[in-house]
């Protein structure tokens, strides 16, 4: 309900404006009046009414310094000067404090009514993209840490563009980690929830001993059983002690998971870089440390120092490129066929210049892709284990013994995951829609949010607002509009109801807002209509 103010020194006049208002008709509500500019500023602060009606000449105030008082304490409603003064310099003055409409004494009632279903409109209008601005805004906040989360992981990968990392975050050295989960006879067999529960119970201690540690980075997860913990160098610390605190950290988080979670873990770890843009290189040090082991600060603990001499002679550590299987990743959550199979290609294009490689070292990398297709079918709601017996994709895997029968398994894997999904999410989704606008034709006259719906075909309300508007090429709330306006039509043309009774049956209350929306969507007004013989 919309809220009004009248102010006037006349009492006939405040009298007859509220006989004349059609109060139930435009859904407003007389919230106070007054018969000076001052007591009329008082009541309006107090009530914050959405319209005010006021003359100008008024005894201890005059209505444009009430409105000039108003405008300063920044007042958002709508103002409409009545007066029985038709002065130019009046009325300039009244533009130039932003009011929003001149009105002279007697007004008629059509002419009332004509400009208070103006100003409703207007205010429904600015209601709607503050609705949209708030609604922009929660998303924001909801998404912000996925967003971060992505930007981090594109600077530990190299998938971030070097010219995309901002100048002011690129302003110290950083060293890249690379913890990965043992795999043993108890993680045999483990489906991928518990997995997921080992990794987030790895980042909780990660991100605690960091902060005892006194050091300052990201930690992300990556593909498998794969994360990466950047770490910034801190100003206070010499390039060796930053080193050496890093290697006192890695121990640290693996001496914690044995003890905490039973798990074994080992660490590579990366050269220090001069700057974030080249975090990506020492990711790919510290994964190849991983696959190297041939240094290590202490045979007690498994952490492993990156060591270019031996990545020069053994090809296992081009095996481990972080990007590759990040990409895949990527291609697998979108359903991209095409896109996975062009960074396959251009993978084993890289690794095929070694002659040498053992089918022990393809077989690896095939489980391990394949771990990163069920993690990353998992986070988008499907167990690969339902659909792909866990026994022939292992079965496959050993049986793998050159690149080409790698890159053969590897195309065929992402192919039928990609066929099989898409095709049953289509279908998921025709079915969605399909309902919903089944729904839509049949609860016009209700109130009907999108939020309501997606639980009703369990998925989220993002997601669903984006395949509605891919199925019809509208959005929600303009589908839902667009409905209403076609019903209503047709109860004009039948003329057997008046226009704010069509209105009500078509989910509007406000008769100027549907009058509004009617001629916005059928170019004419609902009155232009006539029943057809």
């Amino acid at each position: 309900m919309w809220k009004i103010v009248i102010v006037d020194d006349d009492r006939q006049t405040l009298h007859g404006m509220k006989r004349l208002i059609p109060w139930e008709q435009l859904d407003l509500e007389l919230v106070g009046e007054a018969m000076d500019g001052e007591a009329g500023a008082r009541i309006i602060t107090e009530q914050e009414p959405d319209i005010v009606i006021s003359d100008i000449y008024m005894p201890v105030k005059n209505g444009l310094d009430m409105i000039d008082q108003l405008r300063r304490e920044q007042f958002p409603g709508k103002i409409v000067i009545l007066s029985g003064y038709s002065d130019f310099e009046y009325a300039r003055q009244a533009l130039r404090l932003g009011v929003d409409d001149y009105l002279s004494k007697p007004i008629t009632v059509n002419t009332l009514k004509d400009v208070l279903g103006k100003l409703i409109a207007e205010l429904e209008e600015r209601n709607m993209h503050r609705v949209e601005e708030n609604e922009l805004r929660r998303k924001l906040e909801l998404y912000e840490p996925f967003v971060e989360q992505e930007r981090i992981r594109g600077w530990v990968t190299g998938m971030m563009p070097v010219n995309d990392i901002v100048t002011v975050e690129d302003d110290g050295a950083y060293l890249a980690m690379v913890l990965e989960i043992v795999r043993n006879d108890r993680m045999e067999g483990m489906n991928t929830r518990n997995w997921n529960l080992f990794r987030f119970a790895v980042g909780n201690i990660v991100k605690e001993l960091k902060q005892l540690h006194g050091m300052e980075g990201y930690f992300v997860e990556l593909h498998g059983h794969y994360m990466a913990l950047l770490l910034k160098q801190p100003q206070a610390f010499a390039e060796e002690r930053f080193s050496t605190q890093a290697e006192q950290l890695a121990r640290s988080v693996i001496e914690a998971a044995a003890h905490y979670l039973r798990i074994r873990m080992q660490v590579g770890i990366g050269r220090i870089k001069p700057m974030l843009s080249c975090a990506a290189e020492s990711t790919e040090e510290a994964f190849q440390a991983l696959h190297d082991r041939r240094t290590t600060p202490d045979t007690t603990v498994p952490v492993f120092r990156y060591n270019p001499k031996g990545a020069d002679k053994d090809p296992s550590v081009e095996l481990q490129s972080v990007r590759f299987y990040q990409e895949m990743a990527e291609a697998l959550r979108g359903l991209e066929a095409s896109r996975a199979e062009a960074a396959l290609v251009t993978y084993c294009g890289k690794i095929a210049k070694y002659p040498a490689l053992s089918s022990a070292m393809l077989q690896q990398t095939a489980s391990e892709l394949w771990a990163i297709f069920s993690y990353t079918m998992y986070s988008s709601g499907i167990l690969l284990e339902d659909s792909f017996p866990q026994e022939e994709v292992h079965r496959r895997i050993r049986s793998i013994s050159v690149l080409e029968q790698f890159k053969e398994w590897a195309g065929s894997q992402v192919s039928e995951i990609c066929r099989r999904f898409s095709r049953s999410e289509n279908l998921k989704h025709k079915q969605a829609v399909d309902f919903m606008t089944d729904y839509i034709h049949e609860h016009y006259a209700e109130d009907i949010r999108l939020a309501e719906l997606a639980e009703k075909v369990f998925i989220s309300r993002n997601y669903l607002s984006n395949i509605f508007r891919s199925s019809t090429g509208e959005t929600f709330n303009d589908y839902v509009t667009r409905v209403r306006m076609e019903k209503a039509k047709c109860m004009i043309m039948e003329g057997k109801l008046m226009i704010y009774e069509i209105a009500e049956r078509v989910g509007y209350k406000n008769v100027p807002y549907f009058t509004t929306l009617f001629k916005k969507h059928t170019g004419r007004n609902p009155s232009d209509y006539v029943k057809i013989p």
